[in-house]
């Protein structure tokens, strides 16, 4: 037998490594678009004060329309149930992305359609807009805080696969506690690194939009205080949330806090600005003694190592320059 290949083995492995040498390059293209885009950025949330127990990690773009969904819920009143719901149900339909597909005319973050009522393309690709007709439709489920996740959400939905809500509950319930200020420091993100200076003026502009302009001292608005250009303070008021009757808050749960003392209201804005670093350029976040720093989000929320970050109720914010 001749030890000389036949043509038809050579070309079979000039095929084999044609073959290979594309697949590598196809690898290094999505290595390099994963790397150059911020893909790597990434979110954990988890239980309070990092105390152990399940995870849940995600991407910083899912984050942010998170923190948005929640912050609509509970400027409406709604309690963190509904927020669950609303988180859940997202993350079936988009995974908490607000994209410009779906199903027939199905759009952005709950994949509503406009030839349903929802409202027009650009209002559904609005994840404030969208969240609020979320809110809408579930206020008006009864007893929906009492139901079953996935009835809940399908009330709302109609959707042809009810039942695949109820596998995004555990993470939903996770992002909600954090979201809502339930669970304290529980939130914490590696932001992508993006170049660029943080604008005060639009974050809290985003703060408005998201909580409503009782967010901020009206004599603030979203211009903020002159020469504040690399730092935004958000006030939290002393006050407890009034009860919404049947299914809205009844836990009593402060919205405030003075003199360094945590409050849920606290932490909910402290969470909110974390999930929203990467895109507003947000690089240290600190509350009632505690401080997020974008480099080093490995180390999560740590203890304040100066008297300033602790000394009143606000949450304060310290952008890229």
């Amino acid at each position: 037998m001749s030890e000389t290949a036949s043509p038809l083995r050579r070309g079979r492995r000039l095929r084999v490594a044609a073959a290979f040498a594309v697949l590598l390059a196809l690898v290094g293209y999505v290595a390099v678009r994963y790397v150059s885009s911020g893909a790597a950025a990434r979110c954990v949330v988890g239980a309070a004060s990092g105390d152990g127990g399940p995870t849940y990690e995600f991407s910083t773009e899912q984050a942010a329309n998170a923190a948005t969904v929640s912050a609509v819920g509970t400027t409406r009143g709604m309690p963190e149930r509904a927020v669950t719901i609303a988180l859940a149900t997202a993350l079936q339909e988009s995974a908490l992305r607000n994209i410009k597909h779906g199903d027939r005319d199905s759009l952005g973050l709950f994949q509503q359609r406009p030839s349903k009522g929802w409202g027009t393309p650009a209002q559904i690709l609005d994840p404030v807009y969208s969240a609020g007709k979320f809110y809408d439709r579930l206020a008006e489920v009864p007893g929906y805080s009492r139901l079953p996740l996935t009835v809940a959400a399908q009330r709302v939905q109609r959707s042809g696969f009810p039942q695949a809500y109820a596998k995004h509950e555990p993470n939903a319930t996770l992002l909600a506690a954090a979201l809502t200020g339930r669970a304290d420091s529980a939130l914490t993100c590696a932001p992508g690194g993006r170049a660029g200076a943080g604008d005060p003026a639009k974050v809290r502009s985003e703060l408005v939009r998201a909580f409503g302009p009782g967010v901020l001292p009206k004599a603030l608005g979203t211009a903020g205080a002159p020469g504040a250009r690399d730092e935004v303070s958000v006030p939290v008021p002393a006050a407890t949330v009034a009860s919404g009757g049947a299914d809205g808050p009844s836990d009593g749960r402060s919205t405030g806090a003075r003199g360094g003392v945590a409050s849920p209201r606290g932490w909910e804005l402290a969470h909110w600005a974390v999930a929203r670093a990467d895109g507003l350029r947000i690089e240290e976040v600190s509350y009632a003694g505690r401080v997020w720093r974008a480099d080093r989000s490995d180390d999560g929320w740590r203890t304040a190592d100066s008297a300033r970050a602790g000394r009143t109720g606000d949450v304060r914010l310290r952008l890229a320059q």
